[in-house]
């Protein structure tokens, strides 16, 4: 799929360090029906503030952030927007509505950002406590290496359950080679687009975006991210980040 012309186009593109070149687009087109509330989870409140303007704002200060682009559940675009301006959110390019899923989502929000000759950077809605030193490693690494995630080692053993037996499992992984993967997720812009393209003509659902650029057989760097930085997705995850965010404001 060829790469649509940028609505603000720059000769030579950016430069590294001297001209803001990441576009960010925020997922936040989940309902949240594992929260058990009829309010789409990025809406609620965590210490005071929407979840979805705490994510925003991690973005929002950065110099290197160009744009910001939300994808919101279909019904909410006037909700969102609203936010927008009432927190002042100025990098906000664009709200749209989500697809069927996380994946049509995200393409959705790609074909809102105005600039493509830079690094885009994925992020979870419901990851409100990502920080700085997070995003700017994902952002470094993205620029080097073309894609990159945040993660963090995983300290459970993982057992795979096997197919036959069903509630035996089959083997144990090595830990010490599992991460769990956050976001963001950094890529060369061409690099996403071109694989959300390959697999819009096929049956291949990702767990997330990196997932698609494997696919295409580039390899993804990890980056050390944060325990803090946690996905609000149930009751207790909400519990958890509010004691999180507690801990941050009283240093």
């Amino acid at each position: 799929m060829s790469l649509p012309k940028s609505r603000r186009s720059r000769a030579g593109g950016s430069l590294r360090g001297a001209v803001p070149d990441v576009s960010v687009v925020i997922a936040a087109g989940g309902k949240g029906t594992r929260m058990g509330v009829g309010t789409p989870k990025q809406f609620l409140s965590l210490g005071g503030v929407p979840i979805l303007e705490r994510t925003i704002a991690a973005f929002h200060s950065l110099r290197d952030i160009r744009e910001i682009v939300l994808v919101v559940p279909a019904g909410h675009v006037s909700r969102a927007r609203a936010l927008v301006r009432r927190a002042g959110f100025g990098k906000v390019a664009d709200v749209v509505e989500g697809g069927e899923d996380r994946q049509a989502s995200v393409f959705n929000g790609l074909k809102k950002c105005s600039f493509r000759c830079g690094v885009v950077l994925v992020h979870d809605a419901v990851r409100p406590l990502v920080g700085r030193r997070t995003i700017m490693s994902v952002i470094r690494a993205a620029r080097r290496y073309g894609a990159a995630v945040a993660g963090v080692p995983v300290r459970d053993t993982i057992k795979i359950e096997s197919q036959v037996r069903r509630g035996f499992y089959e083997r144990t992984l090595r830990r010490e080679e599992l991460w769990a993967v956050q976001t963001p997720q950094g890529f060369r812009f061409s690099l996403l687009w071109e694989a959300h393209g390959k697999v819009r003509s096929s049956k291949f659902i990702g767990t997330d975006d990196a997932s698609l650029v494997e696919r295409m057989g580039t390899p993804v760097r990890i980056v050390r991210g944060t325990e803090a930085n946690i996905k609000i997705t149930t009751p207790n995850d909400r519990k958890l980040a509010e004691l999180l965010l507690g801990r941050r404001q009283r240093r």
